[in-house]
């Protein structure tokens, strides 16, 4: 299949263009400099890969949660080429893009983002299914559904700070915390066609970033009804 893939939830910016069984992709970790560098990139890899825009499949897209700029801006990218070549946007759930490599392992994977306010993005998959919902949750909550299992790995561009906030909360649990490195395109690709395979439908033309975080007005909505 010829596609295209985006994550820019976070400070790294990935991008790669896949033509059947080639695949070229690009990393730029440049923090807030998405906006700049994102359509150059796309340009960049959809050329080397021997592709032209009409020419693609599908396209997938990191769908949050994430940074609410990042997340933006690759949906704006994508839909532009949505109505441009027709090729349908696949959306996937971040934390999910980031345990995907490690689903065979035989314990499980934390997945998770650095939320600010002393609050984690997080997610625990095992065996490749998800046993801990998506959340914007405080460390302690996370903890305490991990306090049965002797070990798990923690994964994500925050793997090593969430597991320094673990062992400062005495956790038992025996946490392996990943250097960030892996290509999540490659994950995108792979998730994004076995929905394909599945027939589940792509994004819809409303549909947008999921940010998990309520926001203050949100917030404020929900304190004034209790």
């Amino acid at each position: 299949m010829k596609a295209l893939a985006i994550d820019s939830a976070g400070t790294r910016l990935t991008v790669a263009a896949k033509n059947d069984d080639a695949v070229v992709s690009s990393l730029y970790d440049i923090g807030i400099k998405q906006s700049e560098t994102l359509l150059p990139a796309i340009d960049a890899v959809v050329s080397k890969a021997g592709l032209r825009i009409d020419e693609l499949d599908y396209t997938a897209l990191c769908r949050g949660p994430g940074s609410f700029t990042g997340l933006r801006l690759a949906f704006a990218a994508l839909k532009a080429i949505e109505q441009a070549s027709n090729a349908p946007i696949y959306g996937i759930p971040t934390l999910e893009v980031y345990a995907y490599p490690y689903r065979a392992l035989p314990f499980p994977v934390v997945s998770v983002i650095d939320a600010k306010k002393n609050k984690f993005y997080a997610a625990v998959y095992e065996a490749g299914s998800e046993t801990l919902s998506a959340g914007d949750y405080e460390i302690e909550t996370v903890l305490g559904f991990l306090k049965d299992t002797e070990e798990a790995l923690c994964t994500g561009p925050d793997a090593k700070r969430f597991a320094e906030a673990a062992r400062q909360n005495g956790i038992g649990t025996k946490l392996y915390a990943l250097d960030f490195s892996t290509l999540t395109t490659d994950s995108l690709f792979a998730l994004a066609e076995a929905k394909i395979e599945k027939g589940e439908k792509p994004l819809a033309d409303f549909d947008g970033p999921v940010y998990i975080r309520a926001s203050e007005a949100e917030v404020k909505r929900k304190a004034a009804e209790l």
